[in-house]
This record gives C-alpha cells, structure tokens and sequence, in this order.
C-alpha cells in the first residue's frame, strides 16, 4: 500500500515506511535515519536506547529496496547520528549497508548531524537537483519543488501519533526513517509557519491515509 502523490506534475509513491519512491526514474528518497543513534547516546552518557535500532533500521530500507527494485538511492541527511557514529558502525552493520548499496546510484545529503563524508561509499552533496525536484535536508521557504526532511513530522488523528509526510503545492517533507528518532508535531509553529493553509498530512503505517494538516 501506498500513497499516490501528483507532484511538480510527477507521481510519487508516499510508503507505509516513510520512504518516497519514484518510479518513473526508479528513485528511493529516505530522510533522516540517525544510524546510531543508540551507541551516540550511550557514548554521551544520555538516555540509554535498545541497542538494535540501527539493524532493525536496515531491516526495513532492505525491505524497501526489494520491493521497489529502485536503482537510485537518495538519503535526505542525518544519516548517521554524528561522525564519530559512522565511523564506528559495527562491521555487521557496515557490510550490509555496503551490500545495499552495491549497483546502486547513492547520494548522501548533508545533514545537520552528519555534517561532512562517510567512509563507505556513494557521492556525497548539500543538495541534489533531480528535475523538476531539488533534495536536500533542510527546507528552503522561498523554494518549490522540493523534497527534504530534517523536521521528524507527526500528526495524530483519533488520539493516535504517528510519523507522516508534509505536502503542499511547494514542498514536501519526509518523516524520520530510521527508529527512536522523535519527531515534531505538525501544529508546531515552525510547521505551520512553513506549510501552507491546505497543506496534507500523510500518515504512515500499515494504513497509510492523507488527511489535512493538523494545526
């Protein structure tokens, strides 16, 4: 299942992972996975996290990578949940994600943890101009046509929060990826601020279902 988005006079498939698919140019856009996020943690002394987030993170771009059979990968930044957390990945970790990325057109989108490139592969860029669209991590007001992250979007409907996507006419914005990592709620005034009036919110889950912006 998935969410049929007309956009820039392109469809996008919004998935129930929180991944964006498009299929016309064989394309996954992922946003915001914080791959380490448990191990950052527990190296800064905060607030300890099951440590299997970034396998079962995996777990799930595998999954999608299979399923769609994309031949472009396009992760939107914070990847890695800092530097120093991509540089000690474990080795099981790090093979597998080599192993996805293997045949593949991988860029890394510069985030605001992982500000600078990671020893394993791919291009990394500030931003990525795919026409009509521009991806990159944080989003610009002034632009259009552009798919970025950054924010963790949630929305709630009956009482229930969930990550989702933001659309309007100018932009689009992924939820989190990856597990444990947050998110903002979309009646957040930095939301409300940058989305417009008729803006969509598009939940994720085994229901993916669009309603209007909560506000």
């Amino acid at each position: 299942m998935h969410h049929a988005l007309f956009f820039h006079g392109e469809t996008l498939h919004l998935l129930p992972s929180g991944a964006l698919f498009w299929p016309a140019r064989k394309t996954l856009a992922v946003s915001d996975l914080h791959l380490g996020k448990s191990e950052r943690l527990a190296r800064r002394g905060g607030t300890l996290l099951p440590p299997y987030e970034t396998q079962a993170t995996l777990e799930k771009l595998d999954r999608d990578l299979d399923h769609t059979g994309a031949e472009t990968v396009i992760c939107l930044g914070d990847s890695f949940d800092d530097l120093a957390a991509a540089e000690g990945i474990e080795e099981a970790a790090r093979l597998w994600l080599i192993r996805l990325m293997a045949g593949k057109d991988w860029t890394w989108i510069t985030g605001n943890h992982d500000p600078g490139p990671i020893e394993i592969g791919g291009s990394h860029r500030a931003e990525l101009k795919l026409r009509p669209f521009t991806f990159r991590h944080i989003a610009e007001p002034q632009d259009r046509a552009e798919i970025s992250g950054h924010y963790h979007p949630k929305a709630s409907l009956a009482g229930q929060s969930k990550p989702c996507f933001l659309a309007d006419a100018a932009r689009l914005i992924l939820p989190a990826y990856g597990l444990y990592t947050g998110g903002l709620r979309s009646h957040d005034t930095t939301l409300t601020t940058l989305m417009a009036k008729d803006a969509l919110a598009i939940l994720t889950g085994p229901r993916v279902l669009a309603i209007p912006m909560p506000r």
